[in-house]
């Protein structure tokens, strides 16, 4: 495995990634307040753990299917120009919600397709924005704008819905949906005359393979199946996404009807931030010198403690135990995915690494549709704690699985 043995912060030097970065984690902050939400109305509209289930499926379900094709033409084309698409569609999903709102007009219906329109416009910049990390930094900088790159990701993934949770308790569902749409300005205006993509490129690029759509999907799942490390991070992405994903946070209203005595929109904006401040403190420790280095071995035992502490989460008979676990579950996913992420996109090879980095998309982020599955619908069925248990146990044995196959393959660094 490359070294990833930098300073600690080494990319923050450099003033295109602070601003990559920040206009980043503020664009995906603000597509997770927009979940936080659109889930509470739904919840209080519709009361129905089906679409909380279908919200978890269509929000993953285009990066099932386009992660790799986008990673192809983000290899092809200018990366910020699918951005900014990326960014427009998002702005228009939270503009409708907050016509919806307003007008009181919103249905089931109308909802699935601006959870639908949401999901698509993930895949517009998702792929992009990693790749065009080796257009803004290069040389010792790339591996600490990889990690932090992947930490500002899976932060904004715990922090977004905490800080949902704020917006939608002091300013409502209509004043809060109308300003997350502002959210979204900061990266179109940065990308607009930034000094990065093909023609600024100084080094000639490998040489790259015609985009063949979906056949790229199995064609690169060939190209890196001899690989142990690569498969096994991408299956570890994969499973995490299918069986849990972010889905618990999808039927937080619920946990919290369970949990709650008193005002349940307080209960809700703690759960979410407890969750946070776990993100929080891990985003500290994995960037800090000699701090929890990136290893298959790591990312491994961190997932199952993220099993564990999730597991204790759906078994909390208190709101106070709940938190704590929380705090515990936020350190522990964004610990073990960003620790994913970097190990993929450090060693995926030069000359296919948009199909690559796109790959692990379609596993962590794609898969989340399966999380909708196992954890709505199976909410629905016999109860979102079991559920959350039922997907635990699964996902320990397939970590389990894969720590025994590393080991014997003698791929632990």
């Amino acid at each position: 495995m490359t070294s990833t043995s930098n300073p600690s912060f080494a990319a923050l030097r450099n003033k295109g990634f602070q601003a990559q970065w920040s206009t980043f984690v503020m664009a995906m902050m603000a597509d997770n307040i927009e979940h936080v939400i659109s889930y509470w109305v739904m919840f209080e509209k519709f009361h129905s753990p089906l679409l909380g289930g279908f919200a978890v499926i269509s929000h993953w379900l285009p990066f099932l299917f386009f992660s790799v094709p986008a990673g192809a033409l983000a290899e092809r084309f200018d990366p910020r120009r699918l951005i900014q698409i990326g960014m427009l569609m998002f702005m228009t999903c939270s503009l409708a919600w907050g016509y919806f709102f307003v007008t009181d007009s919103l249905t089931q219906t109308k909802a699935m397709a601006l959870l639908v329109l949401h999901g698509c416009s993930g895949v517009m910049w998702h792929t992009s924005s990693q790749l065009m990390l080796y257009e803004v930094v290069e040389g010792a900088q790339l591996p600490s704008a990889i990690r932090l790159l992947a930490t500002g990701r899976y932060l904004s993934l715990l922090v977004g819905p905490a800080l949902g949770g704020v917006v939608l308790l002091y300013l409502g569902t209509v004043n809060g949906i109308f300003l997350n749409a502002l959210f979204y300005l900061p990266t179109i205006l940065w990308l607009w005359k930034a000094p990065y993509g093909p023609k600024f490129r100084k080094q000639a690029v490998p040489t790259r393979r015609a985009i063949k759509g979906f056949s790229d999907i199995t064609q690169t799942i060939k190209d890196i199946a001899s690989n142990p490390m690569l498969l096994s991070m991408l299956i570890l992405a994969g499973a995490a996404s299918f069986l849990m994903g972010n889905s618990y946070q999808a039927q937080m209203p619920g946990f919290v009807e369970d949990l709650a005595h008193g005002n349940p929109n307080l209960a809700y904006s703690m759960l979410l931030a407890a969750d946070a401040l776990g993100a929080l403190i891990a985003g500290l420790v994995l960037e800090g010198k000699n701090l929890l280095p990136a290893s298959p071995k790591s990312a491994l035992i961190l997932a199952f403690l993220w099993c564990i502490s999730l597991t204790g989460f759906a078994l909390s008979p208190s709101l106070d135990m709940a938190l704590v676990l929380l705090v515990f579950a936020g350190f522990l996913e964004l610990s073990f995915s960003s620790m994913t992420q970097a190990i993929v996109q450090m060693n995926a090879p030069e000359n296919m690494r948009g199909r690559v980095v796109g790959l692990y998309n379609m596993s962590s982020l794609g898969m989340r549709a399966g999380s909708g599955l196992v954890v709505g619908v199976g909410g629905s069925l016999i109860g979102i704690h079991y559920a959350m248990i039922l997907s635990c146990a699964l996902l320990i044995s397939v970590v389990s699985v894969l720590y025994v196959r590393l080991n014997q393959a003698h791929t632990f660094t």
